[in-house]
């Protein structure tokens, strides 16, 4: 299947909340990604695990992407997560989003009970077969439970034909070298683990899903042109420049992180939902800190 032209920077926003009663900010959310959208990124991703999907009603769900997909208006591809704990909530999102507009979906197999490889097939198998636009395989063993290895990914892009791309989160490098290997570069990688972004550019990502451009789009849009010139010297300058404050994000929490971040920047999204909590006093000066060194 031809899909649309993804790559470079995916940008993922978080889900803004009112504090008044804990509901979506819609004012917010099309701020958010007013910002990222103008700020050069070269995709936006909502939905995903930055964006809270799992802490979302059906109904906020739906709201979420009808309302992002909007505020995109087709100036940058659009990758809605639509993960569930069931095929056919999946497939109900998956629809619900190519209706609105999604260029891409974004499939992380969530699972009270762990799923065997046969399950996993079919699940991705159901899904793509319920929808014309391409489908993203994501491999987070961190937040899902569950790890596709390279070789699950690539038979699922062969046997699938919406699967055309592959998010992998695990953090390991060689992973991506052996889908490389397995389809001789055919088959597009995306590197979800922000620590390992300069390895996962120099191994062939196709891009970079992140959320710190929600936080700092320069420094990470100026990290990547330097490896698109091939400048290997200047990238890993900027790389490690980036790296704290990246660790930081990810040690802390996306949507914990990233919203006290935005605070600090003057875009009040809220605080994440519970049970997640908002950063301690001591976190927040600490990431202050991290992004004033920037």
């Amino acid at each position: 299947m031809e899909g649309p032209k993804l790559g470079g920077i995916i940008a993922y926003p978080v889900t803004p909340f009112r504090r008044s009663d804990d509901a979506v900010d819609e004012d917010k959310l099309r701020a958010l990604i007013e910002r990222l959208v103008a700020s050069g990124a070269h995709g936006i991703a909502p939905l995903g695990s930055a964006g809270e999907s799992a802490y979302l009603s059906d109904t906020e769900w739906c709201q979420v992407a009808e309302t992002s997909l909007d505020a995109g208006r087709r100036r940058v591809p659009m990758v809605v997560g639509v993960s569930d704990l069931t095929t056919q909530g999946s497939v109900r999102r998956a629809r619900f989003a190519e209706r609105s507009g999604a260029d891409v979906v974004m499939v992380l197999p969530v699972s009270y009970w762990k799923l065997s490889e046969r399950e996993i097939v079919r699940h991705y198998g159901t899904i793509a077969e319920a929808i014309d636009i391409p489908v993203m395989v994501y491999n987070n063993p961190a937040t899902s439970g569950i790890d596709m290895p390279p070789e699950l990914l690539v038979r699922l892009a062969t046997e699938i034909d919406n699967v055309t791309m592959v998010k992998e989160s695990s953090g390991d490098v060689q992973r991506m070298h052996r889908l490389h290997e397995l389809t001789d570069g055919r088959l597009p990688y995306f590197n979800g683990s922000n620590p390992l972004a300069l390895e996962a550019f120099a191994a062939g990502a196709a891009g970079w899903c992140t959320a710190a451009p929600c936080l700092f789009p320069a420094e990470i849009l100026a990290f990547y042109e330097a490896v698109r010139a091939g400048d290997l010297a200047d990238a890993r300058k900027r790389f490690y420049r980036l790296l704290p404050p990246l660790r930081f994000l990810l040690a802390g929490g996306l949507p914990t992180t990233v919203k006290a971040g935005l605070a600090l920047q003057g875009l009040d999204v809220g605080e994440p939902r519970r049970p997640l909590l908002p950063l301690d006093e001591s976190a927040v000066r600490q990431l202050k800190e991290l992004l004033a060194q920037l």
